[in-house]
């Protein structure tokens, strides 16, 4: 029997306030799927879900303590079309409620990004990456693995 495709279906932030965090993301655009419930938010992002669960029953869920801030080993990226669509966006999660982290800039490796953290903490990445070219739908596309599968 093969295995299934391995995919990011659904991503969970942890949060001490579900209202301010909903809040924030319905700022940005985002809407509340009606599956919803009192507890737990999901946000469609065409192909991936976001959601929204309070982190002491998030931690409960997975068997893990629930304490810890700072760095989480983690960022979300929101990759978009151009430079300028960059700047837009930034502009757009400082007007709801975002915190900047690094402004807008070009970076080394021929990109534009800004970083952001939500009102929880977690951290965003906004981007323009002229390698990773997007499909007509939003999605990311990356170069193929090369011949053998070697990087």
């Amino acid at each position: 029997m093969s295995s299934p495709p391995i995919r990011i279906a659904i991503v969970t932030l942890g949060v001490e306030d579900l209202a301010r965090a909903a809040a924030f993301y319905e700022a940005m655009g985002l809407k509340r799927s009606r599956a919803s419930q009192e507890t737990i938010h999901f946000y469609d992002m065409d192909g991936v879900v976001l959601a929204l669960f309070p982190n002491d029953m998030l931690a409960e869920d997975a068997g893990v303590p629930g304490e810890g801030n700072g760095f989480r080993r983690q960022t979300l990226a929101w990759n978009v079309a151009d430079p300028a669509t960059v700047d837009t966006a930034f502009a757009r999660v400082l007007a709801a409620g975002g915190s900047s982290l690094k402004a807008p800039h070009k970076t080394s490796w021929g990109g534009y990004v800004g970083h952001f953290a939500d009102p929880e903490g977690h951290l965003w990445e906004v981007a323009h990456n002229p390698f990773f070219p997007l499909h007509a739908s939003g999605a990311v596309s990356i170069p193929p693995p090369r011949q053998g599968g070697q990087q």
